[in-house]
């Protein structure tokens, strides 16, 4: 076959009908020949145009940088480096994003209080969007969002909640209660109903199981749990489990 038609190209490389004539339309990548109704036909040359294009995009390289470097305007070398400083620093600004919505859980389930100069670390405007992206709009503007509008005595009060709800279940551990326990399933109730009123939303299961998993797997959260009692976080990984999976 010496040329391929639009619908062929789709079904080749996956690339849409609508994307192949934006192609065409910014000038990026013009069908070898039109025929018959207006039917684009594409040649090898084109394809292997449209395979560096792909591999490029995939890159994160902006489509008009594209042009530049296929029409020999550019140096792709200094193009992918330029772009490698770019992905460099803003996985640093994620990093340190991360770590904030980290610490910021922590604080609210009864870790070490966050200083306030540390609150908006990685959140700075410019980046809004994308930190949206990538992390999820509504859990981080919801969980956000309720964290600001707490007034100083709901931030202060926050600790003491979750130290009631820990000391309980290192209670009924000590007592011999398995996690399944409809005592320690009341207990993690309130833990459940606690958590929703700090995020600002009911945990789905998976979000209430990867919250459990959490306090085992960090060992930031582990230590928080494991200093009310050695293995505290454990037991509450499980005991959460077993709510999701009868409750939720």
């Amino acid at each position: 076959m010496d040329t391929w038609t639009t619908a062929h190209v789709v079904k080749l490389t996956g690339v849409t009908a609508r994307t192949l004539r934006h192609y065409d339309a910014i000038g990026l990548l013009a069908p070898a020949a039109q025929g018959t109704g207006g039917q684009r036909r594409y040649g090898r040359p084109e394809l292997l145009r449209l395979q560096q294009i792909l591999l490029l995009k995939r890159l994160g390289l902006r489509l008009d940088v594209i042009a530049e470097i296929l029409e020999g305007g550019l140096d792709e070398t200094a193009a992918l480096r330029a772009h490698a400083e770019a992905i460099a620093a803003e996985r640093d600004r994620l990093e340190r994003l991360a770590a904030t919505v980290d610490d910021t859980i922590r604080q609210l389930e009864g870790g070490r209080p966050m200083a306030p100069e540390t609150w908006f670390e990685g959140l700075d405007d410019d980046h809004r969007e994308e930190a949206r992206r990538r992390w999820g709009q509504a859990a981080v503007e919801r969980a956000w969002s309720v964290l600001q509008n707490m007034t100083p005595d709901e931030r202060r009060a926050i600790p003491a909640e979750f130290d009631r709800l820990n000391t309980a279940l290192a209670a009924l551990r000590d007592d011999g209660r398995a996690p399944a326990d409809p005592d320690v399933q009341a207990v993690v109730g309130e833990h459940y109903r606690l958590i929703a009123r700090h995020w600002g939303a009911e945990p789905t299961a998976a979000a209430y199981t990867g919250l459990a998993a959490l306090y085992t797997d960090d060992p930031r959260f582990r230590d928080t749990y494991d200093r009310v009692a050695p293995g505290l976080a454990h037991y509450l990984r499980e005991a959460m489990t077993a709510w999701a999976d009868t409750r939720l």
